[in-house]
């Protein structure tokens, strides 16, 4: 069920709300009064049902929460248990008055994401856009991709394995079958045998083992197809026998039971050859770096092959065909792309001097700034781990990130100079423009 709007005419007037008990020049109170919250009421509306249900929370603190969430790069239980304490958080929420309680359950955010689904953070990244302003219509940008991995350890065939004996074990008790052996003694054993496997002297036992626990697992998976009838748990015998059966060189394959669309990807990195999880692409102005476009790849495709899916997702949230987009050599082969010109480098003759390479390179110096800007969006806005689940956690999440770093973009313009806002207030109010020296200086 919809919930009512807050009626701040009800506040009591011996009390100063937290409009007047906290700094206007505070960054999270400016963009709080900066972001369209009516758009996500009327949009967001048609997800709940007036004459079902208990009252749900405010649409606008459920995502002014997954905001936080990402922009102070917390996670949900501390983001709600936070908010208890900040004033601030409170009133970037919609609240008017102090309230020293949770707002909800940690796992209530779990369901709103669920709910609005990927439409519904699109139009949180398309809004974040839209408050950056004239920064966000450049026409020249750049594009990159990097990994999202996701929660999981990393994956051997004996990890999965021992994963598919237990929960076998836990299938037949929650259906109350009696297993022939359970494996426990033998498999405390096998387990002493498979450490210290790079010694030169346990190798041997150590592969002999792993052989063993999975011929168990093969066992109780085919035990448990005997015993159950065709239509109980048939997704995950049909995943546990896939994983039996594959071999290392096999496409596909499984590297996790709980998350089977993970993929291992290798970028070249030198510090780490392998990262599982899912490709996405980031696309930034080229000289401002705001985030016109994050989106989730499923598979592992080819860099090229994913412009024109990151391209489609641009010009829907800006409306606007860039230019001009520079791509690393990652991307080469492809040189048109819905209206937008690619450029490659290419590389260098060994018979060019240092300058010579220098000036060809200049058009590609700024390409370079992207880098970083993922490298913010992993390390303080929750994109180094994805732990929401499945394709859809995977798309969620990127958006989220980016949509955060654009806000937090415009946080941190408003905390160097907060009359900043001011200036584009008068700007837009009084149709002035940048020749009017005097406001223009006193604004800077």
């Amino acid at each position: 069920m919809l919930s009512k709007p807050i009626n701040s005419t009800q506040l009591s007037f011996l009390q100063p709300g937290l409009k007047e008990q906290l700094s206007s020049k505070h960054p999270l109170y400016i963009l709080a009064d900066q972001i369209s919250w009516q758009l996500f009421e009327e949009s967001f509306r048609k997800h709940y049902r007036e004459d079902f249900g208990r009252p749900a929370k405010p649409i606008r603190l459920m995502v002014a929460l997954i905001l936080l969430k990402h922009i102070r790069n917390l996670s949900d239980e501390s983001v709600v248990e936070q908010w208890s304490e900040n004033g601030y958080y409170q009133y970037f929420s919609g609240g008017q008055a102090f309230t020293p309680a949770a707002p909800c359950e940690a796992s209530e955010l779990v369901h709103f994401r669920n709910r609005i689904g990927s439409e519904g953070i699109e139009l949180i990244l398309k809004e974040s856009i839209r408050i950056n302003g004239k920064d966000g219509k450049e026409d020249t940008g750049s594009i990159d991709t990097t990994v999202q991995e996701k929660n999981i350890t990393y994956p051997t065939d004996s990890k999965l394995h021992r994963k598919m004996i237990k929960k076998c074990h836990a299938i037949a008790g929650k259906e109350g079958l009696d297993l022939r052996q359970s494996y426990t003694r033998t498999l405390k054993r096998l387990g002493i045998d498979q450490r210290f496997r790079s010694h030169p002297k346990n190798g041997k036992k150590a592969r002999r083992a792993d052989r063993k626990v999975k011929t168990i697992a093969g066992r109780l998976v085919r035990e448990l197809g005997r015993k159950l009838t065709p239509d109980q748990y048939a997704g995950e015998l049909a995943l546990f026998s896939k994983v039996l059966k594959q071999k290392q060189k096999d496409k596909n394959k499984i590297y996790s039971l709980h998350e089977p669309d993970v993929k291992c990807i290798s970028k070249g990195k030198e510090h780490k050859k392998y990262e599982f999880g899912s490709k996405v692409s980031i696309t930034v102005t080229r000289n401002s770096g705001v985030i016109i476009g994050a989106l989730n790849i499923p598979g592992n495709d080819y860099d090229g092959h994913t412009l024109e899916a990151a391209i489609e997702q641009q010009q829907r949230l800006t409306g606007h065909v860039l230019k001009e987009v520079a791509v690393d050599r990652g991307y080469r082969g492809t040189s048109l792309v819905r209206g937008t010109q690619i450029h490659t480098p290419k590389p260098f003759s060994k018979k060019l001097s240092t300058y010579q390479r220098v000036k060809r390179r200049k058009g590609f110096s700024r390409r370079a700034a992207i880098e970083p800007k993922i490298g913010h969006l992993k390390a303080d806005h929750r994109l180094s781990r994805n732990f929401y689940k499945g394709i859809k956690g995977d798309d969620i999440n990127v958006m989220l990130a980016a949509a955060a770093m654009n806000f937090k973009r415009m946080m941190n313009i408003w905390k160097k100079n907060p009359w900043q806002l001011f200036y584009h207030f008068l700007i837009k109010t009084f149709c002035l423009t940048k020749s009017h020296s005097a406001l223009f200086a006193f604004a800077k």
